[in-house]
């Protein structure tokens, strides 16, 4: 290697510089009173630190650390000159004040700091300080783009780096996938005057490999054996890798015969099987990757923990989580430990899998074999607690990961938003904006997408249509998913024009629709009615290549079949065969059900034969449409011989078909005749539904109201406000004695009631229940919460849950949520208080002082107007950047 100078030759100063320099002397040399006693004492404390770390244990001393927390660049620089001659004291105050002093502690501010030591020369101390900021950023692609900016401007002003700081460099770019900017690096040392070695040669190898760059590492590996350097493993294993991410495995393979021809220091290890049986899962041929653990080990070569969690991640992601296990199981037995990214894979896979208990069971076992979860591990937790509607748990993580000094990131808070729409709450996801901007982090464009699509659900479509406006002002391009949320959700409010302008815009940003976009729209306008626009739609969908599926003439063929229009309806049909698609399932009921409204039952049942012929099968729904069309027209008989031939034909009816023939028959005014299809429905394990139980409890009350139009008086609101508690339960023995659910009725009449504001009958009912041993499901329940809080009576509210309670049914975070806010508005602090500890007892919270500082945002109401200030303030801080301190 070269003897290389770190400074260049000084260049003659500018007359303007040399005019700075002596403004500042003058003020140095002259300086006022007030300046002069604030220069003195910041120099009294830089003396007194300077003397401070030339003392023993100096890192430990409490005092100096008080002494340096607000220490600035220029007073820590001016520290390392005192000890210019010891450089490794020099160096160690360098790496200890970066962790101390708050103005030291971020990249940019150690980066003017070492510009600072540059400007007094102290190249000893630099060459090693830099050498740290490389390896403090290797983890960072974005931290390392900044340091080499940095660099290039260093050049500028004349330092060049030395060999250890470009070695160090070229391996961080390597290790980061950044082969273009080792290669440029390369060069620079080239250029530089530097004698490249055996080992930077082995690092562009693996740098390019490492980014797919397999022919410009093959061009290294022909300078390797140009320069007569000795090939060894390490220079193999980086071609197989290479070969291998650009998934051309033939060669990779012809490579690893090459390794094991070759033998000595050119042996496959452990990496090398790794790192092919890695290249072998990404294309799914498994089979040849559990042969080739298996030859690893004939060959005296123990498959390492990489090699296992390679293998436990493809298993994981075609579903065979058994498998998986069983690899995790051989591989403790081997005496090979997993690490954190095996226990997060399979932690990742039961969350998708809804076995949360198995998961937490998981992530306890890893913090017992003292490893220390990742943000990733603990986002695989949340995400699986939130699909699973369980909130609260997942708060507890989040508190858990702040305890632990483990740094949520833009994913923590957007599994946490998603979690919190799920459960209908978008205003408290909203509010987690706050948390983000605290973190120092910005919500990206899935944050966004999220709340979007939380709030185009919830039917709060002025508030998505702000949130997308903040979009554009963050300079957050909005894409398919938020436009296709909002064109969906403006649809099923009827808002089908607003939506299409939004398509407009859409088209315009150059965003293409895809179908579910175009079907969105065409099924919202033939909602409202509007075919002709439907059709427009429709057109330009197939001039962009949009017609995939069937789904959109699915949504003509529905609109024309419950308008009556057959003849529309069997020219939308020819069409659609006409562009090549294949009629489903739902196309062909849709279509035997149009017939039947015509009264055109022949051809229905020959369409019902032709979708046979056809290959298509008919499913529940399909003989469902038929059972219907045949009550329509009177031939009940045949319809219940079609229900009970359903099972020889392979198709078992469900509670939507058995609901047919009990509302046919309670038309008719045979009661008896439809509780006897109940009984029949409940000893073929199908239970009976509320749509059952509404006809039947219109059957007694309209029996006993003498009032004959069925189709008039058969609707929730006219049974519920006619009906009276004998009926109620008169219906609850009568589902009893059919061998029914008695609590699914409960539920069914306490509902009902309660939404046409009958409380007394509801509370009644539910007394009832409650002292036959049956409990309200959760949304009942909640419904009764909601409903007493609205009314405020919170004392009957408490003796509901005390009641609930002690017959060991736990109310719902909802119906906590409602209870706990109607309090706090009545000033009743200690009963709030009371069922916040009840609420994190029961729902199995362990740390609690982990949930706490949340559950204030999760009970309180919701408060639109902060929501859009804190829009707001996101936007303003995009607008202002960081102040330089």
């Amino acid at each position: 290697m070269l003897i290389q100078i770190n400074k260049l030759p000084s260049f003659p100063i500018k007359p303007s510089l040399l005019l700075r320099f002596l403004s500042d002397f003058s003020s140095i040399a002259n300086p006022s009173p007030a300046n002069q006693t604030s220069s003195d004492s910041s120099n009294d404390t830089t003396y007194h630190i300077s003397t401070l770390i030339s003392k023993p244990s100096w890192e430990q001393n409490n005092h100096l650390k008080s002494l340096v927390s607000h220490m600035t660049p220029q007073s820590a620089c001016r520290v390392i000159g005192f000890h210019s001659q010891n450089i490794e004291l020099a160096f160690r105050f360098f790496k200890w004040i970066c962790k101390q002093s708050t103005y030291c502690y971020d990249l940019s501010s150690r980066i003017h700091l070492v510009n600072l030591m540059i400007s007094y020369d102290l190249f000893g101390v630099v060459d090693k300080a830099i050498i740290v900021l490389i390896k403090d950023c290797s983890l960072n692609e974005n931290e390392v783009l900044m340091l080499m900016d940095a660099l290039d401007d260093m050049r500028k002003n004349g330092y060049r780096l030395s060999y250890p700081c470009y070695s160090m460099l070229l391996m961080c770019l390597a290790k980061l996938k950044m082969g273009l900017l080792g290669f440029r690096v390369y060069k620079r040392m080239v250029s530089d005057g530097f004698i490249l070695g055996l080992v930077d040669h082995k690092t562009m190898i693996n740098a390019l490999c490492n980014c797919g760059f397999v022919k410009a590492a093959e061009m290294f590996f022909s300078r390797v054996l140009k320069l007569g350097f000795a090939l060894d493993t390490h220079i193999y294993t980086s071609l197989v890798l290479g070969y291998c991410r650009v998934g051309d495995l033939l060669e990779a393979y012809q490579v690893f015969e090459k390794m094991s021809q070759e033998g000595g220091g050119c042996s496959a290890n452990s990496v090398t099987y790794s790192i092919l049986i890695h290249g072998l899962c990404e294309v799914g041929r498994l089979e040849e990757t559990c042969r080739l653990k298996e030859e690893m080990s004939a060959k005296g070569c123990q498959p390492s923990t990489r090699t296992y969690t390679v293998l436990i991640k493809a298993f994981c992601d075609i579903g065979l989580t058994d498998k998986a296990f069983e690899l995790l199981d051989e591989m403790v037995k081997n005496g090979c430990k997993p690490n954190v990214y095996t226990f997060t894979i399979l932690i990742d896979r039961l969350c998708r899998e809804g076995k949360i208990g198995e998961a937490n069971g998981l992530f306890r076992k890893m913090l017992k074999d003292g490893l220390i979860p990742a943000t990733v591990t603990f986002n695989a937790l949340i995400n699986g607690y939130c699909k699973d509607g369980r909130v609260l748990h997942a708060f507890e993580l989040l508190g858990v990961m702040e305890k632990r000094k483990c740094q949520p990131n833009i994913r923590t808070y957007n599994e946490l938003i998603e979690g919190l729409c799920n459960v209908s709450k978008p205003y408290k996801a909203m509010t987690l904006l706050r948390r983000i901007v605290d973190n120092g982090l910005r919500p990206d464009r899935v944050t966004y997408n999220i709340l979007v699509d939380g709030f185009c659900r919830e039917g709060e479509l002025e508030m998505a249509c702000g949130i997308l406006h903040s979009m554009n002002t963050l300079g957050l391009e909005p894409d398919g998913f938020t436009y296709t949320a909002l064109i969906d959700g403006l649809c099923k409010e009827g808002r089908v024009e607003q939506a299409n302008g939004f398509l407009g815009l859409m088209v315009k940003k150059g965003i293409p629709p895809d179908e579910v976009t175009y079907t969105a729209l065409v099924d919202g306008y033939c909602k409202t009615g509007k075919i002709g626009n439907a059709f427009m739609i429709f057109k330009r969908m197939v001039e962009n290549g949009c017609l995939i599926t069937p789904h959109t003439f699915n949504s003509f063929l529905d609109v024309l079949s419950k308008e009556i229009k057959v003849n529309e309806e069997k020219a939308m049909f020819g069409k659609m065969l006409k562009y090549g698609l294949l009629p489903s399932v739902v196309t062909y009921t849709i279509l035997i059900d149009g017939f039947f409204r015509a009264g055109d039952s022949t051809c229905s049942m020959k369409i019902l034969e032709n979708m046979k012929q056809s290959g298509c099968h008919p499913n529940v729904c399909t003989y469902t449409v038929v059972i219907k069309g045949l009550c329509q027209i009177g031939q009940v008989q045949e319809a219940e011989t079609l229900l009970y031939n359903m099972p020889h034909l392979g198709v078992y009816p469900n509670d939507v078909t058995y609901t047919v023939l009990v509302k046919s028959h309670v038309k008719a005014g045979k009661l008896d005749r439809a509780l006897e299809i109940v009984s029949t429905m409940v000893k073929n394990h199908c239970q009976p539904n509320n749509r059952i139980f509404l006809a039947l409890a219109a059957g007694f009350v309209l029996l006993d109201n003498d009032i004959g139009n069925f189709d008039v008086y058969c609707s929730p609101n006219y049974v519920f406000g006619v009906m009276d508690i004998t009926h109620a339960l008169k219906l609850c023995d009568k589902i009893k004695e059919c061998g029914g659910p008695t609590v699914d009725v409960y539920n069914f009449l306490v509902t009902g009631f309660c939404k046409v504001g009958r409380i007394n009958e509801a509370d009644h009912l539910t007394q009832e229940m409650v002292r036959n041993g049956f409990f309200p499901n959760t949304r009942v329940f909640s419904l009764l919460i909601d409903r007493f809080c609205r009314d405020r009576k919170y004392h009957y509210c408490l003796e509901l849950m005390r009641l609930i309670l002690e017959k060991g049914f736990v109310p719902s975070f909802k119906s906590y949520c409602s209870l706990i806010l109607g309090l706090h508005n009545e000033q009743k602090v200690q009963e709030a208080q009371r069922l916040v500890s009840d609420l994190m007892r029961l729902s199995g919270i362990e740390d609690k002082n982990a949930v706490s500082p949340y559950i204030e945002l999760l009970v309180k109401g919701d408060e639109p107007c902060k929501c859009l200030e804190l829009l707001k303030l996101v936007e303003q801080m995009h607008h202002y950047e960081r102040p330089v301190i």
